[in-house]
Parts: structure tokens; C-alpha cells; sequence
């Protein structure tokens, strides 16, 4: 009996083992499959997260335009299909004759995602306003139209499962009466929260849409004349971070490439038509904002204009996009694992704990373990740039404000900061001022923009290629944006003769663009007597600041003395830019040193300010005097340790890795920040001055304009001016300083020939003694017979 269970239990085996093995396979299969699902979605969503912001952003915006498309085609064409007759199901079945208008509201959350960046709250402001409308809605429509029940017809042609939801509790605790106002109170502040309006407004705004109505048409006539650019395209809407509206602005690739001799950015070159003489102003018939007073030939004339012709600011289209931020990189990955590799071969108990990617660089956040120098990164700076292949690494020991060193690393793969979008930025608009300035992004990729009337002044660095200029154009770019002829007058001193002159003819300008370097050590003084007179007014009535005076005049609050025929306005800030400080140092070094001192120190109250470039940041340059007194500090790349403590006294800024990587050591700061300078292209700067030009003709001071006046000389030439003209006169027309040749030509001794030498130096003739070699002639020929004059009327 048992040996034939046995043998029964041997022939059922067989099948068992069969469909053991068959569920087994589906099982691993199921497993499989289930495995390959997950792995598949995980990859998805990890790649989805590895996307840049932006990238995610747009693509929300696509799934809701085709969200949009969907509800349309459910609501308004009657889609017959099982998808049409769903969307029309739920979306009258959820919120009845309010589903008319759902994909518009859809269209708009997408076209705003499309449009608008990613900030704050106000995508969330949006949700919260359209919420509180849709409830208000659907509930006043399911009362108002008085459907009963809760069937498909009455949900339909009512305010839906939501109206009915919200209305019929209201109704039966406050009845009808007090639920219409109640709910037509939450519509009202569901368009208050929309339109981001206070109650206190309300009125005011109302005020305004009706005002609209009379003048509305023109106006907007106006302003698109006023912004019509010939040859520049302008885009319709602000260039935030999408790439879908990077693709339709204008290409930003032409201009993102650097030049190899002078290290800007390269940029298209355009035809100019602006007159570069600096004794004439435009003829063009526009219109002048001056008030002539009897008393102006009497009185120093005050820096102002009137508020007699309209003054419309540049429009921020005229400025282009940037390309879109990256938050991540493949590149960004293989530095972190190479520095990983460095930490574990030296045997450094050290890990990276997180990094800020910015435009030019990203710094990488290490952690040190218990009892491990800071010294111990520093030492290995070399190891890590061989292991991440790079030339130029910064290494903070450490960050300021954390626990944590911070290396510093360019990236393989840089981005192009436009001014447009750090004046778009909300720190931008967040401040009114009109010495506001843009100037670029910092490590953390976050915008930076300055405030030259805090600074007070500026010296701007570098070495050629460097990106100096650029950053030059960008400050000037600034103020052009925001600030009228009214706030804001400049004066620009290009000795180079070609980094400054797409500006002249501006109305800012208070005098031509000044290149002579004579002409301009004069100008620097008329600064100092300029800020002389200020102060006279800030003491005669009582003010410390020249803010104070201004808010006084306004008010009307501040009155001429009596039998005073001077009419008081509102001084605005002047801004003195000097592109190349070192070719004014060669010609009267004493004088614009003095000038210069004496503006530092006192100017701020005054309103005036001074920014000084150079591209030689040597100690005979920039002098222990500028130094001491120009607190703000930007500098660019240099070519030695030296140069960077000359401008910053600290090393650093001969690591950085041109083209717009700076330095930037504001007024009280112990540590410089680094940033990524802001970069226009010639095309804006073209759009935005022949903008501005068209506004007003600019109104340049009289006692600028006029020939520089003779100075009076020391009594050191005594009875040797005769000699000294000769000597003039023989080393101007040959071009050529050198004592032997006065010796030889004059028949002088070598100690006469040395002095006449001496004398011209002083006098801006010659420049200063280079050894063996023959001193550098700075006047021309053309020059020369007001040289004469000036000493022949002494």
C-alpha cells in the first residue's frame, strides 16, 4: 500500500515540477517587467531633475497648453469621442458654464510660464487669485440661475459639483440675501490678489484705466514711434531665462565670442554717423530743455536742465537676452569626482559638500574632517588644477560667513551676463536710483548691481583683453537707462580717442568728449571749482548733503537771498569717467593727481563722482594718494601679483580668467567678491544712444567749450624764454626729445639743454625721461602755436 503511494506520489511529480516552474517563469517575468517599469520611470524622472529650470519650466508650459487644447476641443467643438465627451463630463459636471472660459484660463497659465521668470510667490499669487475666483463664480452662477438638484442638467447649465459644494451650505447658514454680497466680496479680492492691488489703490487705479480712455490710443502711438530702432530687432517681451524666448530674440551667438588684441567681446561692427568733434554739437533740429537767466554771464552756470520737454527713458527691449543659466553640467560631475580622487590620494580627511555654479566659475564647498588644516587644501591647489585640467583655480580658506573652503574653478563651458538682464533683475527694479548700475553675476549666479552715489568712487583695473571697456559701457548703458538729463550729467575723458566716442552727442554730456589730455587736466580742475560752488550753496542754506538741498527745492522750501536774480533748481549727480588714467599721469601727472585727490575727498556730498579705468595699475599710476581715497575697488584679470595688490592689496586678480572675470571690492568690504561683468553688444549701445539723442540735444557748459586758458607759469623760465621757444618749436616739428639734439642745435651746454628739457616736461611737452632714450613728444604740430602762445602771453 505505502509502495504504491510512493509510486503514485512519482507520477504527479512531474507535472507539479511543470507548473511550478511555469508559474515561476511568469513570476520572474512579472519581476522583470515590474524591474524594467521602475528603473525606466526612475531614469526619467532622475533626467526630468537633471533638467535646468528652465528646461522643467517649459516643459509644464507644453503640458498645459496641451491641457488647453484638450478642454477647448471638449467644450467649444464638441469633440465626439470618448476623450471629448470625458473632458466635457468633468469640466461642466465640476464647475458648469464656467468651463466656457477654462482654457483660456489654461492658455494664460501656460503662456505665463512661457513668458514670466521664475520668481517668488507669483505664480503662486496667480493660483490663489483664480481659486478664490472660480468659488466665487460657480457658486454666485449655481444661485443666480436657481438650479435645483443634483443632476447632470442642473449641474451643467448651474456653477457645477463646486458651486453646489459652496453655495448650498452658505445659503442655508447666512440664506441668500447675505450670500450674494459675501461671495461677490471673495470675487472682488480674488481680482485685487490677480492684479496684485491694495484696497487703497483701488480707487486710484480705477481713476487711471478711465484716464486711459481719452489719451490711450496716441499714447501708445507715441511710445512705439519712440521705440522704433532702424535695423535693430526688439523683442516683444522681457528675455527671462527660457530658451524658448531666447530662440526668438535676436541671435545672441554673434556676440558671445572675445577678440584676441583687445579682449572684448566681439561684436558686430556698425557704420557710426555720430560727429566726433569736440568743439561742435549736433545741428539736428531737437528740442532743448534750457532756461536762460539774465544773471548767466555773472554767476557760474548751474549743471541743469527744465522740465519744459517730456524725457522718455530707453525702453528695456532695446537691450537683448542672455542666454539661459545652467544649474548643472556633465563638467560639473567629472570636477567632483576628480577632486574627490585628489582628497583620497593625499590622504585628506575632506569631502565636497555641495557647490554654486555662476557664469565663469563654479565654487566647489569642502568639508575638512576633525584636526585637518585649512592649510592642507591650499597646499594641494596645484594637484587640483592638474586634476581638473585647468589653469587658474582660487581657492577660499575659508568662504566668508561658512564652515567650509571653497575652491574655485572655471568652467569648461562659460555663459555670456547681458546688461539687459541685470537691469531686468528684481534688485534692479527694486531700486529707483539713478546711479544704480549693472554689474553682472556673482559666483552663486545671482545678479549684482552697485550704486555709484554709496560707492562714492571707482577704480576699474585690469589687464589689456581683460574686459575693462565692456564694463565701462555697461555703467554708462546703466545710467542711460535709468536716469534723465535731469539726474544725471557726465563728463567722459577718452584720451585713447576710441572707447568712448559711440557716446558723444548724448544729452548727458556736459562737454564733448574730452581727448585731449591737456584739455582734460583742465576739466578735472573745472570739476574741483564745480564741487567748490556746491558746497557754497549746501553752507549758504544750511544742508550737509546735496539730496537734502534737492528735496528742498522741490518742496519749495529753499529761496533765493533777496535782490537775487538766481532761480534755484535741483543739482543733479555728475559723473566723471576717465577710460585711461595713465596717459593723463604721463602729461601733468601734479595736476590730475591734485584734481583728482581733492574730488575724491570731498566730492560725495556734493554729488559727484568719479570713475577711473586704467589698464596700467602701476604704483607711479595709481598713486598712494587715489588709492587712499577711492574706497571702491573692481579689477579684472592681471598679468602679475603686483598689479593686484596695486589695486585691490590683495592677491588674486592675477588668477582670473579674462573676459569679464572680476574682482569687486566694495566701499567697507574686508574680501573683494568675484563676479562675471555684464556684456553689451555695439548693436544696443547704438540702439540705446540714438534713442536718447533723439530725445534732446545735448546742452554743453560755455566755460568748457572755450580754448583752455593760459596757465600762469612759475617764474623758473627767467631770462631763457627764448631759448624755450626755439627749443618747442625744434622738438615738436621733429617729433623728436632728445637734450643732445638741443645741444648740438642750439649751441648750448648740456646743463642749459637739461633744463629747457625739464621745463618742457613740466609743461606737458615732453613726457618723462626713459633712460638712454629719447623722451616721448606729446603735443603735435597742429598743437603747438597755442603751446606758444600760452608762454608768450606770460
Amino acid at each position: 500500500m505505502a509502495r504504491a503511494k510512493s509510486r503514485k506520489r512519482g507520477k504527479s511529480n512531474p507535472a507539479k515540477s511543470l507548473l511550478r516552474g511555469i508559474f515561476s517563469a511568469i513570476g520572474s517575468l512579472w519581476r522583470l517587467l515590474a524591474k524594467a517599469v521602475g528603473s525606466s520611470t526612475r531614469f526619467v524622472f532622475r533626467g526630468a531633475q537633471d533638467l535646468d529650470p528652465t528646461h522643467q519650466r517649459d516643459g509644464i508650459a507644453f503640458f498645459l497648453f496641451i491641457l488647453g487644447l484638450i478642454a477647448a476641443a471638449g467644450t467649444w467643438f464638441g469633440l465626439d469621442n470618448w476623450i471629448g465627451q470625458a473632458t466635457y463630463s468633468f469640466l461642466y459636471g465640476g464647475i458648469g458654464r464656467l468651463a466656457l472660459l477654462t482654457p483660456i484660463i489654461i492658455f494664460y497659465f501656460a503662456y505665463r510660464l512661457f513668458k514670466a521668470p521664475d520668481e517668488g510667490n507669483e505664480t503662486g499669487r496667480i493660483t490663489i487669485g483664480t481659486l478664490l475666483l472660480v468659488i466665487s463664480t460657480t457658486a454666485l452662477l449655481h444661485m443666480l440661475n436657481g438650479s435645483t438638484g443634483t443632476g447632470a442638467t442642473a449641474m451643467r447649465h448651474g456653477g457645477g459639483w463646486i458651486g453646489y459644494g459652496v453655495s448650498t451650505p452658505l445659503v442655508a447658514l447666512v440664506t441668500t440675501i447675505l450670500a450674494v454680497p459675501i461671495l461677490a466680496i471673495l470675487f472682488l479680492f480674488g481680482v485685487l490678489v490677480i492684479t496684485k492691488t491694495p484696497v487703497s489703490k483701488l480707487m486710484s487705479k480705477i481713476a487711471a484705466i478711465f484716464a486711459l480712455g481719452g489719451a490711450g490710443i496716441s499714447k501708445v502711438k507715441e511710445r512705439r514711434a519712440a521705440k522704433e530702432i532702424e535695423e535693430f530687432e526688439v523683442s516683444d517681451t522681457p528675455p527671462f531665462d527660457s530658451p524658448l524666448v531666447k530662440d526668438l530674440v535676436a541671435d545672441f551667438e554673434d556676440d558671445d565670442e572675445y577678440e584676441d588684441d583687445d579682449g572684448e567681446y566681439e561684436a558686430e561692427q556698425l557704420d557710426y554717423s555720430v560727429e566726433m568733434s569736440d568743439d561742435s554739437a549736433l545741428t539736428q533740429a531737437i528740442p532743448t530743455m534750457v532756461k536762460q537767466s539774465k544773471n548767466e554771464n555773472t554767476r557760474p552756470q548751474q549743471l541743469l536742465l527744465t522740465a519744459d520737454t517730456v524725457y522718455e527713458l530707453p525702453s528695456m527691449d532695446l537691450l537683448r537676452a542672455g542666454p539661459a543659466a545652467k544649474g548643472k553640467s556633465k563638467a560639473n560631475e567629472t570636477v567632483l569626482s576628480a577632486l574627490k580622487q585628489v582628497f583620497e590620494q593625499f590622504s585628506v580627511d575632506a569631502q565636497v559638500t555641495g557647490y554654486m555654479r555662476g557664469p565663469t566659475v563654479t565654487r566647489y564647498e569642502v568639508e575638512l574632517g576633525q584636526g585637518v588644516k585649512v592649510e592642507a587644501i591650499s597646499a594641494l591647489s596645484k594637484n587640483i588644477a592638474y586634476a581638473v585640467a585647468s589653469g587658474e583655480i582660487r581657492i577660499l580658506s575659508p568662504i566668508p560667513g561658512k564652515s567650509a573652503v571653497g575652491i574655485e574653478i572655471p568652467n569648461s563651458d562659460r555663459e555670456i551676463v547681458a546688461v539687459g538682464d541685470v537691469l531686468r533683475s528684481p534688485i534692479s527694479g527694486n531700486d529707483t536710483h539713478p546711479m544704480l548700475i549693472a554689474l553682472g553675476k556673482d559666483v552663486e549666479g545671482l545678479f549684482l548691481c552697485a550704486n555709484l552715489a554709496k560707492m562714492p568712487h571707482l577704480l576699474v583695473a585690469g589687464a589689456t583683453g581683460a574686459g575693462k571697456s565692456s564694463m565701462i559701457n555697461s555703467l554708462i548703458i546703466s545710467i542711460l537707462m535709468r536716469a534723465t538729463p535731469d539726474e544725471v550729467r557726465m563728463v567722459m575723458i577718452d584720451p585713447k580717442r576710441v572707447e568712448l566716442t559711440n557716446y558723444e552727442g548724448v544729452p548727458h554730456l556736459i562737454a564733448p568728449i574730452i581727448t585731449n589730455p591737456k584739455k582734460a587736466a583742465d576739466v578735472l580742475a573745472w570739476v574741483v571749482r564745480e564741487m567748490d560752488m556746491r558746497y557754497d550753496d549746501l553752507s549758504a542754506f544750511g544742508f550737509r548733503h546735496i539730496d537734502d538741498f534737492n528735496k528742498a527745492v522741490k518742496a519749495g522750501k529753499v529761496n533765493a537771498p533777496a535782490g537775487s536774480e538766481r532761480v534755484l533748481e535741483p543739482y543733479p549727480y555728475l559723473l566723471v569717467i576717465v577710460d585711461e588714467l595713465a596717459d593723463l599721469m604721463m602729461v601733468a601727472a601734479r595736476e590730475v593727481e591734485d584734481s583728482i585727490v581733492r574730488i575724491t575727498q570731498l566730492a560725495r556730498a556734493a554729488g559727484i563722482h568719479l570713475v577711473l579705468a586704467t589698464q596700467r595699475p602701476s604704483v607711479d599710476i595709481v598713486t598712494g594718494l587715489i588709492k587712499a581715497n577711492v574706497p571702491s575697488r573692481l579689477s579684472f584679470a592681471t598679468s602679475s601679483l603686483a598689479d593686484s595688490r596695486v589695486i585691490l592689496d590683495t592677491p588674486g586678480a592675477e588668477k582670473l580668467v579674462g573676459q569679464g572675470d572680476a574682482l569687486f571690492l566694495p566701499m567697507g568690504a574686508s574680501k573683494p567678491v568675484r563676479i562675471q561683468g555684464a556684456y553689451i553688444s555695439e548693436r544696443e549701445i547704438e540702439a540705446v544712444v540714438n534713442h536718447v539723442k533723439s530725445q534732446l540735444q545735448p546742452v554743453y557748459r560755455i566755460d568748457l567749450n572755450a580754448p583752455i586758458k593760459p596757465k600762469v607759469l612759475e617764474n623758473d623760465i627767467g631770462d631763457d624764454m627764448d631759448l624755450l621757444l626755439q627749443a618747442i618749436q625744434l622738438v615738436v616739428s621733429t617729433q623728436f626729445g632728445s637734450t643732445s639734439m638741443l645741444q648740438r642745435k642750439l649751441r648750448i651746454g648740456f646743463a642749459k639743454a637739461g633744463r629747457l628739457m625739464d621745463l618742457m616736461e613740466s609743461r606737458g611737452i615732453v613726457g618723462p625721461t626713459e633712460g638712454s632714450k629719447a623722451r616721448a613728444v606729446l603735443i603735435t604740430a597742429e598743437q603747438m602755436p597755442d603751446v606758444l602762445e600760452q608762454l608768450q602771453g606770460h
